[in-house]
């Protein structure tokens, strides 16, 4: 347990130094200049336009949709590249898993087709 010793020192030192940045050396040299724009939610430096008629302050589920979509597509991009590249020594039962992993896939874009996830106004 002893040779844990200096790691755990690390941590602690590591900690209170990014503790220290963040709260304490931030406010000491960061700027001071204040305005209504940087003191919004989100701060860009540009004042908020008002929310479209009839959103009732709502943001539209199209652009989650889109998110998901891609998250589902990225992820399916993500397992089916290793399996095409080990594709021969995984066999049958290799190929069966690929094909119920790409069925599940479908159902997901068969879903959100459904949905309207894919109509772009």
């Amino acid at each position: 347990m002893s040779s844990y010793l200096p790691i755990v020192i690390m941590l602690i030192v590591v900690g209170g130094f990014a503790v220290t940045m963040v709260t304490v050396v931030s406010d000491l040299l960061g700027p001071r200049r204040f305005n209504r724009a940087k003191l919004d939610a989100y701060e860009c430096g540009i004042e908020p336009t008002p929310l479209p008629a009839g959103t009732a302050g709502r943001f539209p589920i199209k652009f989650y949709l889109t998110a998901m979509l891609f998250i589902v597509f990225d992820i399916e991009v993500v397992f089916l590249y290793p399996w095409a590249q080990s594709a021969v020594p995984l066999g049958v039962l290799g190929l069966v898993e690929i094909i119920l992993f790409i069925g599940t896939v479908s159902i997901v874009y068969a879903y959100v087709w459904r949905r309207g996830g894919l109509d772009w106004d």
